[in-house]
């Protein structure tokens, strides 16, 4: 069985504190601690440790696929000209498809199968939407995915004749089973990349899970692939709760209400129930005011159930804050898009509704239980990142977003460190028989919070095991 001893470290504000980990719980914290049977020694230098982060709130094949894929859209590519070039120039997958990712309409407008086709008609182009939610196709990939006129699924958008535009919404399981067959993504470079951010356990928020993603996903974490604990909200809902591995977890159901086409009340109150008559709380994907205003309305008569959430929170009332936390709602958002694309926002969103954009301080002063997440590969996957953008909410060219809703660096980093089924409650603790789950700090945690950065991490342990690069003892 491996020890780990860390030394000289800051813990909880107390300097010159000692960490033993054996096998994969942390054994021991005190002062002294022997290293004579220790496998590997880490001299922190005053550094601290602390528990290893949760991003609440990600999708970890978009991820993977992520990276594969060219970028369509602000910074990468700002105009009709660059897209045609950045298409012109992508590798392409083994069988010539090329797959675009983070499209914005201020690059060339709303793109359908025909637009597509004049920017690039050579090979088989899926583009997706910075939001995730639509894919846009162009003729060769509807062609070669089989999607025509008789094509039966309600994702997909038809011109007034009955042919399909091209463009496809929330469809992503059934356009992956339409595709050339590559198979599951490996994930063992993500996950050596989570690590040296200091991220130790993820919750992908990836719907509708078959079974034989499920099963991929699982077997990732049992072989070692993905090094992170999983926590799932796309299982089934007939899926069994008990995992045969440990590290691997399935949480509330994952409800998406679309505002491409918005459920009706009745709808949603059926599909609310139903989650919670299986024994699982609901995690409602929830961008917009209208999105919000429904749930809460279907909320009254489906019933509460602990551990029910809202992802995103994108745009949340004022007014609706009280309703929110009246039913416990734990809200699991992300301050990180305000970085990245808050200069749109600040020209696109209604100066009405910016007040609403990603809140947090208001939340949190309210009791709701507030959670920080990436909502990776659509925002930015560095949770210092996020917890900077909480803690500033400025946008890239430096500008505030909504400066009342700023947390302390320190009230954003405890949103990372709720546990996967209480995102948002009591942080995580270092203390003697908890996993060995924790992050070593290069700096004093107080250094570390004000300018947040992963350059400040020198090593994480995930379940025992060493990643990252760190100093030898």
């Amino acid at each position: 069985m491996t020890v780990i001893v860390i030394r000289n470290a800051q813990v909880r504000g107390r300097t010159g504190v000692d960490l033993r980990v054996r096998g994969s719980r942390l054994e021991q914290i005190g002062h002294g601690l022997s290293t004579s049977d220790a496998h590997e020694v880490i001299d922190a230098r005053g550094g601290a440790v602390i528990p290893g982060l949760h991003d609440h709130h990600l999708h970890l094949y978009a991820m993977a696929a992520d990276k594969a894929s060219v970028r369509c859209g602000p910074p990468d590519v700002r105009d009709r000209r660059e897209l045609a070039a950045a298409l012109a120039g992508a590798v392409g997958d083994r069988l010539g498809w090329v797959r675009g990712v983070g499209y914005f309409e201020g690059v060339a407008g709303d793109l359908d199968a025909r637009a597509v086709d004049a920017l690039h008609r050579a090979r088989p182009v899926r583009i997706q939407h910075r939001s995730g939610a639509m894919w846009i196709l162009n003729t060769a990939a509807l062609r070669q995915a089989a999607i025509t006129s008789a094509t039966e699924h309600p994702g997909v958008e038809r011109d007034a004749a009955g042919e399909p535009t091209g463009r496809i919404w929330r469809a992503d399981s059934w356009l992956r089973d339409r595709l050339p067959a590559t198979g599951p993504p490996d994930l063992h470079a993500l996950g050596t990349n989570l690590a040296r951010m200091g991220i130790t356990g993820v919750t992908d928020a990836t719907p509708d899970l078959t079974p034989d993603s499920q099963t991929a996903l699982v077997e990732s974490v049992v072989t070692g692939e993905l090094p992170q604990r999983l926590h799932l909200l796309g299982a089934p809902l007939n899926t069994d709760v008990q995992s045969a591995n440990a590290r691997v977890s399935v949480g509330p159901y994952k409800i998406v209400i679309p505002d491409s086409g918005l459920p009706s009340l009745d709808g949603l109150i059926h599909s609310i129930r139903d989650a919670h008559d299986h024994g699982r709380a609901v995690a409602m994907h929830c961008v917009s005011r209208e999105a919000l205003l429904l749930l809460l309305a279907a909320m009254e008569e489906a019933g509460d159930r602990a551990g029910d959430r809202i992802e995103h929170g994108a745009l949340i009332p004022i007014e609706s804050i009280a309703d929110i936390h009246r039913h416990s709602f734990s809200v699991i958002t992300q301050p990180g898009f305000l970085r990245h694309r808050g200069d749109d926002y600040r020209h696109a969103v209604p100066a009405a509704d910016l007040p609403d954009l990603y809140r947090c301080r208001s939340l949190v002063d309210a009791g709701v239980p507030l959670a920080l997440s990436s909502d990776a590969p659509y925002g930015p996957i560095d949770p210092w990142t996020v917890i900077a953008a909480a803690s500033d909410r400025a946008t890239a060219t430096g500008a505030a977003v909504n400066s009342a809703e700023r947390l302390t660096a320190g009230r954003a980093l405890r949103a990372y460190l709720g546990s996967p089924d209480d995102p948002g409650g009591p942080p995580r603790r270092l203390r003697a028989g908890a996993p060995a789950d924790l992050v070593v700090l290069a700096v004093p945690l107080a250094q570390a919070l004000s300018a947040p950065t992963a350059d400040n991490v020198r090593a994480t342990v995930i379940d025992g095991h060493i990643f990252g690069h760190h100093l030898p003892g």
